[in-house]
């Protein structure tokens, strides 16, 4: 698209393997999640999967999907919205819960919305945490390159605990100034809310909840 990425890492993973393999060993049936890194997560486990890769799994998202087929699970369901919408396409899918209950395989911290649509409609799940974000904090020298040198121009927010991290960080803080004119694009109306109210409108969302949406919101009008 013509634009120059620039990475700025707010967390980093720390996987639960034994959670994982411990959540397959004594369920069977319907797996769900709403992040590629527990699929990252899953693929730690090496032969002991193999059993599982047969399993319908609910994917959130297009890249969730693909994580999840290249490391070989087969009957893979994917939900365009979030995790919202990701709750309503499950349960339209009743057969698929015959085996039990749902194994929501999750992250923390993590959206509520998935957990609340599945209550909401009174699906059976069992939700187990295979892995955890722990905060990274770039130095301040890392960040005046990006928005004072570099005069990074907009910054993509992909989840609300993203956001909460960026704006959290004291160096931003105490450098309001240098956002004046850098438009904040965020994947939903919940990542938006964590945008400071001084920053509002610099905010721009995208129209569905994907990364497609997002980029689209690079194009000028």
């Amino acid at each position: 698209m013509g634009h120059e990425p620039l990475l700025l890492p707010l967390a980093e993973p720390v996987h639960h393997v034994e959670e994982a393999r411990r959540a397959l060993l004594t369920t069977q049936g319907t797996v769900a999640v709403t992040s590629a890194e527990a699929i990252r997560a899953l693929s730690l486990l090496g032969s002991d999967l193999t059993p599982h890769l047969g399993r319908r799994l609910f994917a959130v998202g297009k890249a969730t999907a693909k994580e999840a087929a290249d490391l070989g699970f087969s009957n893979i369901a994917i939900s365009e919205g979030g995790g919202t919408e990701l709750a309503a396409m499950i349960a339209s899918h009743p057969s698929g819960l015959n085996d039990g209950a749902l194994l929501y395989l999750a992250g923390f911290p993590r959206a509520a919305g998935f957990e609340a649509g599945l209550a909401e409609r009174h699906v059976p799940f069992l939700t187990v945490e295979c892995y955890r974000m722990q905060d990274i904090i770039p130095d301040d020298v890392t960040l005046r390159w990006l928005f004072a040198d570099a005069r990074a121009n907009a910054v993509l927010l992909y989840s609300h605990e993203t956001a909460r991290r960026f704006f959290s960080l004291s160096f931003v803080g105490r450098n309001m100034e240098l956002f004046a004119e850098t438009r904040f694009l965020c994947l939903s109306e919940a990542v938006a809310g964590a945008v400071p109210e001084t920053l509002q409108s610099h905010v721009d969302i995208a129209d569905m909840p994907n990364e497609d949406r997002l980029l689209a919101l690079l194009i000028p009008a």
